[in-house]
C-alpha cells in the first residue's frame, strides 16, 4: 500500500501534506496530554511492530504493495491518536532509510495508513466491543473486524488517489503524467487484493494479539474507568510486561524517570 515517488502529482501529495501537518501537531498534543508514563514503552513498541509488519510487502498490480499495517492494534491499545504518531513514525523511517514509499508521498501514505485506517478500524472496534467486559470475546472479534475494515478503507483511499491522477495530471495529448491507471482499474485491483487476502491477514494479527492480551494482561486493553475496574477485579492491575522489563533493565533510579515500576512487596510492606 506504500505509494512510491512519481505516482502522485503535486496537486495530490501537497494536499495530503496539508491535511496531515495540522493533524500531526494535534496528535502530538493529544498524546502528550493523555498518554500515561507507563504507556510510553507501548507507543514505541507499537511503532516498531508497525514498522516490522509493513516490511513484509507483496507487490500488486498498479505500482504499489499489499501488506498488514498494525495501525488498528495500536489504536485499540493506546487510542487512534497514538496510532497516528506510531504509524507515521514507522512510515517516515521506512521512506527515508529504506526507500519503502516515496518522500513526496509520505503525507499521502500517512493519510491512508496512519489516519484513515486507525480511526475507521477503531470505530468498528468500539461499535462491536461496546461496553463489554475486558475479557469478552466481543473485544477480540471487534479488533479483528476493525483491522479488516480499517485496512480496506486505507486501500480504497490509496486506490482513489491513484485513480484520479489521469484525470487531474495529463499532457496535451491526454497521456497521464503520474499514475497511469484510472479509477476503473485502480479501485478493483486494490479492493480485490485487500478484501480477499491482506484484510484477513490484518484481522488475524489484530484479533490474535488482542485475544492473547485478554488472557495474559487485560490491563493493556481498558479504555474507560469501567474497563479498568473490570481488569482490577480479574487481578490484572499490574504494570505491563514491557514496562516491567524496561524497569528491570533501566540504569537510572526510579526518581529519574517520570513513571516508576511497581515496588517490591517487601519494600511496600516496610512503608
Amino acid at each position: 500500500m506504500h505509494i512510491p515517488d512519481g505516482y502522485l502529482g503535486p496537486q495530490t501529495y501537497a494536499a495530503a501534506y496539508g491535511i496531515m501537518a495540522p493533524l500531526w501537531a494535534a496528535a502530538s498534543r493529544i498524546v502528550s496530554a493523555t498518554l500515561r508514563s507507563r504507556q510510553v514503552p507501548l507507543l514505541a513498541l507499537g511503532a516498531a511492530f508497525s514498522f516490522v509488519i509493513m516490511m513484509f510487502n507483496v507487490p500488486i498490480p498498479g505500482g504499489t504493495t499489499g501488506h498488514a499495517v498494525g495501525a488498528v492494534l495500536v489504536a485499540v491499545l493506546l487510542g487512534p491518536w497514538a496510532a497516528v504518531i506510531a504509524v507515521s513514525v514507522a512510515l517516515i523511517v521506512q521512506a527515508l532509510l529504506f526507500g519503502d514509499g516515496g518522500i513526496t508521498a509520505i503525507g499521502a501514505n500517512c493519510l491512508n495508513m496512519a489516519l484513515i485506517m486507525p480511526f475507521v478500524g477503531y470505530g468498528v472496534y468500539r461499535l462491536v466491543a461496546g461496553r463489554s467486559d475486558v475479557r469478552s470475546p466481543r473485544r477480540w472479534i471487534g479488533a479483528a473486524l476493525g483491522g479488516y475494515v480499517g485496512l480496506n478503507a486505507a486501500a480504497l483511499a490509496t486506490a482513489v488517489e491513484f485513480g484520479i491522477q489521469p484525470l487531474i495530471a495529463h499532457n496535451a495529448a491526454g497521456q497521464p503524467l503520474y499514475a497511469p491507471y484510472p479509477l476503473s482499474v485502480a479501485v478493483p485491483v486494490m479492493a480485490a487484493e485487500h478484501l480477499l487476502l491482506f484484510g484477513f491477514v490484518e484481522a488475524a494479527v489484530t484479533g490474535m494479539v488482542v485475544a492473547y492480551l485478554q488472557r495474559s494482561d487485560p490491563s493493556l486493553l481498558p479504555t474507560s474507568s469501567r474497563d479498568i475496574a473490570a481488569a482490577q477485579r480479574h487481578g490484572a492491575a499490574r504494570p505491563p510486561a514491557a514496562v516491567a522489563v524496561a524497569c528491570d533493565l533501566a540504569t537510572q533510579p526510579p526518581a529519574a524517570v517520570s513513571g516508576r515500576c511497581a515496588p517490591e512487596p517487601e519494600t511496600e510492606a516496610r512503608r
